[in-house]
């Protein structure tokens, strides 16, 4: 993100121990576009021409990290609300997913938490997230969200759902087969058959894949037709939704910062339409299961 151009545009002012490149949580008013306000003075945000959704500037606002059993995570949402545990792509929690989890939160009415299975550290690069994936022990991180989902549902959440997507994805599988919730909805990603038999699930099932995926044994079309294949035969209520103009990492196409992660990769950009069908999908889906 680029400040110099903002600053010579709207005049901002910097907060000082933040450096030359981020800026006050002031409201400028004379700016059309305006400086996003938060509830810190010390908390910085950039323009909302760098976020003109203003998601990434609630979402930092709102949430609250919180400890539970083996590990810790990031909470928003009402404490009495059906909740939804959310599962970080291989990057880890980045500003994404927790614009996700605001996005689900606001739209459904519900409590979000997303587990830190990295403990903060964050790949910046396709390098380091590969790094910090293969170095999970994804058989404890199952029981992270396990523990994720005995604290909301200990603490005011008498329904817990569960998404996640890529590495997420592949982990929201095992959590309908191991982790106690009520649904899940995994996004492009298949589990290993050492954490997860998806035909082994008991819990309602809506997975959301893309027709332009190319992740081959893990997210592309044949692969997971052959898992809700088998699912299917076992009697496990799975629903799929493949759309045919997107790619792996599609919901990116959900906020500017994903959009821009997007490019930043090197995929192609989703149709505007997809990523808002499928959260559409996603949070009338944990409505029916979940409320």
């Amino acid at each position: 993100q680029k400040f110099c151009q903002i600053v010579s545009q709207h005049k901002l002012q910097t907060c000082g121990s933040c450096g030359p490149d981020l800026f006050c949580c002031i409201t400028v008013s004379t700016c059309s576009r305006q400086v996003t306000a938060a509830t810190s003075g010390s908390r910085c945000h950039a323009c909302v021409s760098c976020d003109p959704e203003g998601v990434a500037a609630r979402a930092s606002a709102a949430m609250e990290k919180v400890n539970f059993g083996s590990g810790y995570g990031y909470e928003v949402g009402p404490k009495n609300a059906p909740a939804v545990v959310v599962i970080q792509e291989w990057w880890g929690v980045n500003d994404i997913i927790k614009e996700h989890a605001q996005l689900i939160s606001e739209k459904g009415g519900f409590r979000c938490i997303i587990p830190d299975l990295y403990k903060g550290k964050v790949g910046v690069d396709k390098e380091e997230a590969s790094h910090l994936m293969n170095n999970l022990d994804f058989k404890a991180a199952v029981g992270e969200v396990t523990d994720a989902v005995k604290y909301l549902r200990s603490s005011g959440s008498s329904k817990v759902g569960c998404v996640g997507f890529c590495m997420g994805g592949a982990l929201t599988f095992a959590a309908a087969q191991h982790a106690g919730v009520d649904c899940a909805a995994p996004f492009y990603g298949i589990p290993d058959p050492a954490i997860c038999d998806p035909a082994s699930i008991k819990v309602p099932v809506q997975a959301h894949f893309g027709e332009k995926d190319t992740m081959k044994g893990f997210s592309d079309p044949e692969s997971i037709h052959k898992v809700v294949d088998k699912m299917k035969a076992a009697g496990v209520p799975v629903e799929l939704f493949m759309y045919p103009g997107s790619g792996h990492a599609f919901m990116n196409g959900l906020t500017e910062q994903g959009r821009a992660k997007i490019k930043e990769i090197g995929q192609a950009e989703p149709p505007e339409s997809e990523p808002k069908e499928a959260f559409d999908r996603l949070i009338a889906f944990f409505k029916q299961h979940l409320a």
